[in-house]
């Protein structure tokens, strides 16, 4: 809720002054009119749109723990407290509401009983409702208000009449009542009440430009609402002849339009709307990498490499030993060459396929040099230089292993405080660098599916962590990225 306020009253505000600041001096009042009701349909409706940037990330071997909370020992389990804040908070947003609610029915009531009690008279598209008491012609759907006395004492200009028929055939009243009900909805957000007065001001815009271009009497016309200036309100869900008779309504009435100068302006929307989108809806999402399909399938492992002898050479070059690929160090994995296999049809294979087509193949024999200077990579090296874990000779490692690793966040790890009830679970994604010396750096949160600050926190738990051993290439330690899926689980 509250990220949907955030979102919808940022847009609001940016719209509104962009309204201010190019639309509202210019002489294109109906697409002006549409503006400002796009401007609230648009949004209520952006902090429901997302735009996903996938962000991939490495590939990693290691499977990633999940932590249930029933595990972490450290935090007992407590009860969160009522919240009697929120409680009557709730309540006193409940109560206004039903107010605004009541008072919006109550006028609405009190305009359809004028319609039912009072004398009508059909004119034109609109009907005239003759009224006893004093008042200014005024508007609410199809019906025009009027003084009874004035109607027949032909006291009523022609002016005003064709000036409330372009608020009954246009059907300002909607635009009124639309506004109204968000206004009661979202009544602790002032922004609603500058939209309500740019929508009606521009709804007075449309009627005087009709009036004027009916009966090409300009200074007359501003006289007349000058006349009437002084006149009692009506109601605020109408229509009415007398909405804010200002400096605005008497110079626009002689403005000349200036086509491209609109133009210009409503062009300048585009990127408005564009960069609105961009910064409130764009997120950026993590992924890892996939395997690419192709017409070779590169494998690894030693299921692939059943009948395959490796070769090992020493510093003069000479072979010293023939091993399996489950006798080879972690270092000699790291240079077995990959096992290319293809199909007929150049598809990829699958992973039952390729193990079924390896173990038909004959054995083969791949050298591994470990001393050959193509892999030596790091000699001489910018030490500032940052390897993924692929190019690696040694993978870093937490000291005594992932499943350490992993329990060392479980008792770390304190699970965030949220409003109610909310079952955590999904992931963190985040990357980090290991330093050669085997300390944490740059933290990163790609993506943080719990909300509620669960990545913040994963991040401060990996500030506590004590050092690694550092990734290496040949024995010497180098700078690594790292990436890391952190799951947990609530509690059931």
């Amino acid at each position: 809720m509250t990220d949907f306020l955030i979102k919808s009253s940022l847009s609001l505000g940016v719209l509104l002054i962009a309204y201010f600041l190019f639309l509202e001096k210019e002489k294109m009042h109906q697409f002006n009119r549409f503006y400002l009701l796009f401007s609230l349909l648009f949004s209520f409706t952006i902090p429901f749109i997302t735009i996903e940037i996938i962000q991939e990330i490495p590939h990693q071997e290691t499977t990633p723990s999940v932590i249930p909370m029933e595990k972490i020992t450290s935090m007992p389990i407590i009860e969160d407290p009522t919240n009697y804040w929120l409680i009557a908070a709730w309540s006193l947003y409940g109560v206004i509401t039903l107010a605004l609610l009541l008072r919006f029915v109550l006028n609405i009531w009190k305009l359809n009983t004028r319609t039912k009690t009072n004398p009508t008279i059909n004119y034109k598209n609109a009907k005239l409702v003759l009224v006893k008491e004093k008042t200014l012609p005024y508007t609410f759907l199809n019906h025009i208000f009027i003084n009874e006395s004035d109607y027949h004492d032909r006291k009523i200009e022609d002016e005003l009449y064709t000036h409330e028929l372009i608020h009954v055939n246009q059907k300002h009243t909607l635009d009124i009542l639309f506004i109204e009900i968000l206004k009661v909805i979202f009544w602790f957000n002032p922004l609603f009440i500058f939209y309500k007065k740019a929508i009606q001001l521009n709804h007075e815009f449309l009627a005087d430009e009709k009036v004027v271009k009916s009966h090409k009497n300009v200074p007359f016309y501003q006289n007349l609402l000058l006349s009437k200036a002084n006149a009692n309100p009506t109601y605020y869900l109408a229509s009415n002849l007398n909405y804010s008779v200002t400096k605005k309504r008497l110079i626009m009435m002689t403005k000349t339009a200036s086509a491209s100068r609109a133009f210009l302006k409503k062009g300048i929307l585009i990127p408005l709307l564009t960069t609105l989108v961009l910064s409130v809806c764009t997120k950026v999402v993590a992924q890892e990498t996939p395997q690419k399909d192709g017409k070779n399938i590169y494998v690894n492992g030693e299921a692939y490499y059943k009948k395959t002898t490796f070769e090992i050479k020493d510093e003069k070059g000479k072979v010293v030993a023939k091993k399996k690929y489950s006798d080879l160090t972690a270092k000699q994995k790291k240079l077995a060459p990959p096992l290319v296999i293809r199909n007929n049809n150049d598809k990829p294979l699958s992973e039952k396929e390729i193990i079924e087509k390896t173990e038909k193949e004959e054995p083969k024999t791949f050298i591994i040099d470990e001393f050959d200077p193509k892999n030596v990579k790091t000699k001489n090296q910018d030490p500032s230089a940052i390897y993924s874990t692929a190019g690696l000779t040694e993978n870093p490692e937490y000291p005594g292993g992932m499943e350490a690793f992993y329990k060392f966040v479980g008792e770390n790890f304190i699970t965030p405080k949220t409003p109610e009830e909310v079952k955590l679970t999904g992931k963190v994604y985040l990357t980090f660098i290991i330093e050669a010396d085997g300390t944490l750096s740059n933290y990163k949160i790609l993506r943080d599916n719990f909300g509620h600050g669960a990545g913040d926190e994963a991040v401060r738990v990996l500030k506590l962590s004590p050092k690694w051993n550092p990734g290496t290439i040949n024995g010497e330690a180098v700078r690594t990225l790292y990436s890391l899926p952190i799951s947990i689980k609530s509690k059931t």
